[in-house]
């Protein structure tokens, strides 16, 4: 049998197509196709299966990763969406925090909400911060809500009120009324989609949720019946923020799950390839045709966060911690005001895409400066099946760049490359030096299929001594949704003394949790024997604001275990802050327990070649500049005919369907068993 994964970019689509019997896998690539992403899934599904001589009715698995989520919200293409609240609060999603974002600039400009103030409706109920009721909802005023609402063409509605995480007896009140007066009404109540406390967090991700619902279920309405076209059977499973996969289903409930849903595959992709290579300390570093996404992982374990921004918006959504930067293959490069070069972070995308593409692309993009570096393939790429036009790279850029700035192409398609690559190590630097770690203990993963290109030059800046470019760098995210396991977060806020609680009050706690979490599985249809749960605590010394997680065990938690989480809370906070205060009293505040479906991960192939004489490996040979030597000739590899590799010299370039890798001067590589290739950077 086989599984397909396909993730979704903003200039390509990247296919992937694994065998479970014997762990190959195959990879196709094209271009992503905006207007309709179902499209170029349709079509990679296709001819994938047309390549590898697969019958749909042998696909058992089919997952996705897709960008549409992030676009609704980029692109402001969402539902027309309402707001019911707590009366005195419509304005918290414009007041938020009161931050500005930037701290010097007084004109920077907020996020625009979601929801106009004329749709932010408010109602007579209050909860009180006991949970106790002070306020009686009055359903009757919900209901003429609902029907003035349904008159201006409302497609998705938001509710949120206050300590509704307490309690949310108002919430199912006005779940009632909904069901009566408008039964189909896409909605979200904050109880259901984030029962944690800090009402803005809660609101704003309750809002985001109702924005992509509606046009969320259109998609996969319309993915699944492409797919079943194609005689594919199975449903999708569709990837989330936190690196797990659920089904259709599910995602239609909780589009707000998907925000950061290709990015986060990449993680779990390079991280089971890297695993079986004996590689456990990575950063991830994903550079594709819009954006390059960097994340830290620990010991075989990515970094979470419930504190991120899905475009500027707050989502309390538990995600890999992936921190994003406009800088692509497809990065714009330009002269701004002050007459100095800047790449990105605007892109060109699929379309028009790069001026090598000749699809009417004008500006000059970073695709376009490796190709007159000579680092790309002068004639093609994805194996002939795109052509490039070196002459159309030339022209951009020394019309847009090098004139204007009075130097050569090739120094102006360098200094691009320069740029790019200072924005790209300033991401690296927030998930590293920012947080008390040393790039140089880590080994950096190269994927997306402009990554292999800049790895090396990247990690001499950042001072990492191994680079590791797996196999199919520009289609790991696709990889990694067939390794993904399925995955639900739960969360409950209990804010409570430590020195109050007790084992047995965690535990009666947990229980709850992880009942809700066995329904879900049922309904994922997850065997017993698959199921696992990992359960954190968040905690934080009284008059703090923000808390530190503490994992628990993953039996049940005894006197003397409670008595440990003191301790682990100690050196959480002396490992973020540098310090703790172990006379200080401590709070409990939220309870989260994440619900796994474990997915059996078939063993990678290995090469069946060993060692190839080089030689029989070369392609050609062309002129390659380098900032430090300038022009060299160098030997082209065809990655397909490596086999497991002791060492080869750069400078040298290495091209396959989905990506081309670049090897400057004083490098050297080698090739293991599994086809990474391991780059030693001096």
């Amino acid at each position: 049998m086989y599984r397909i994964g396909i993730d979704v970019g903003g200039t390509f689509t990247d296919v992937t197509l694994l065998d479970v019997d014997t762990g190959k896998y195959y990879n196709y690539k094209l271009s992503s196709t905006p207007h309709d992403q179902s499209v170029a899934i349709a079509d990679g599904a296709r001819s994938i299966m047309q390549e590898c001589h697969v019958a749909p009715e042998e696909i058992a698995y089919f997952g996705h990763g897709t960008t549409v989520a992030t676009n609704m919200i980029i692109e402001r293409k969402g539902a027309k969406t309402a707001l019911i609240t707590t009366k005195g609060f419509k304005d918290i999603l414009e007041i938020a925090r009161q931050v500005r974002p930037s701290l010097y600039n007084t004109q920077a400009d907020k996020p625009e909400a979601l929801i106009r103030r004329s749709l932010r409706k408010e109602v007579s109920e209050r909860i009180c911060s006991d949970g106790s009721v002070h306020i009686s909802l009055n359903k009757d005023e919900v209901k003429e809500v609902l029907k003035d609402l349904k008159r201006q063409g409302v497609e998705s509605i938001a509710v949120c009120f206050l300590f509704s995480y307490l309690n949310n007896c108002h919430e199912k009140e006005v779940e009632e009324c909904i069901k009566e007066i408008w039964p189909d009404v896409y909605y979200s109540v904050s109880s259901t989609i984030l029962p944690e406390f800090r009402e803005f967090e809660r609101l704003s991700t309750t809002v985001i949720n109702s924005y992509l619902g509606p046009k969320m279920k259109q998609y996969i309405d319309n993915l699944r019946e492409r797919i079943k076209c194609e005689g594919i059977a199975v449903e999708p499973y569709i990837t989330q923020s936190n690196g797990g996969v659920m089904s259709i289903s599910s995602t239609v409930q909780t589009p707000v799950q998907t925000a950061l849903s290709g990015p986060s595959a990449g993680v779990v992709g390079a991280i089971y390839v890297c695993n079986a290579a004996g590689y456990r300390d990575l950063i991830t570093y994903d550079m594709g045709g819009t954006s390059t996404d960097v994340s830290l992982v620990l010991n075989g374990v990515p970094e979470y966060t419930t504190k991120r921004k899905v475009c500027g918006l707050p989502s309390g959504i538990p995600m890999i911690d992936v921190h994003a930067v406009g800088a692509g293959g497809g990065s714009i490069a330009h002269i701004d005001v002050g007459g100095l070069l800047k790449v990105g972070p605007e892109s060109a995308g699929a379309m028009p895409g790069p001026a090598c593409y000749d699809l009417g692309g004008l500006n000059p993009v970073v695709t376009d400066a490796n190709l007159v570096l000579g680092r790309l393939n002068s004639g093609y790429i994805l194996g002939g099946r795109m052509k490039l036009h070196k002459d159309k790279s030339v022209a951009a850029i020394e019309k847009n760049i090098a004139e204007p700035m009075g130097i050569s192409c090739e120094e102006a398609a360098n200094g691009i490359v320069s740029v790019v690559n200072a924005n790209m190590a300033r991401a690296i630097r927030v998930i590293t030096v920012e947080r008390g770690y040393n790039p140089s203990d880590f080994t950096l993963v190269a994927y997306g299929g402009a990554g292999p290109l800049h790895a090396v030059a990247l990690a001499k800046e950042m001072g990492i001594h191994k680079v590791l470019i797996p196999p199919s760098p520009g289609t790991l995210c696709a990889l990694g949704l067939l390794t993904a396991d399925i995955r639900k977060s739960y969360v409950k806020t209990f804010i409570t003394p430590y020195a109050d609680s007790s084992a047995q009050a965690v535990n009666d706690i947990f229980e709850l949790l992880m009942a809700e979490g066995n329904l879900w599985l049922d309904s994922e249809h997850v065997p017993h024997e698959n199921r696992f749960f990992h359960n954190i605590i968040e905690m934080r010394y009284i008059g703090q604001n923000y808390e530190l997680q503490v994992d628990l065990p993953q039996e049940q938690l005894t006197n003397e275990g409670f008595e440990g989480l003191r301790q682990k809370f100690f050196a959480e906070h002396e490992k973020n802050y540098g310090y703790y205060n172990p006379t200080a009293p401590i709070q409990i505040v939220n309870f989260r327990c994440e619900a796994i479906g474990v997915v059996a991960k078939p063993k990678l192939s290995e090469l069946e070649h060993s060692t190839v004489d080089p030689s029989e490996c070369l392609v050609m040979h062309r002129d390659v500049y380098f900032a430090e030597t300038g022009w060299l000739n160098c030997p082209v590899y065809d990655r397909s005919k490596l086999g497991i590799t002791s060492r080869i010299n750069g400078p040298c370039i290495i091209e396959q369907m989905d990506s081309t890798a670049v090897i400057p001067p004083d490098t050297y590589f080698e090739v293991d068993k599994y086809g990474n290739i391991i780059v030693s950077v001096s």
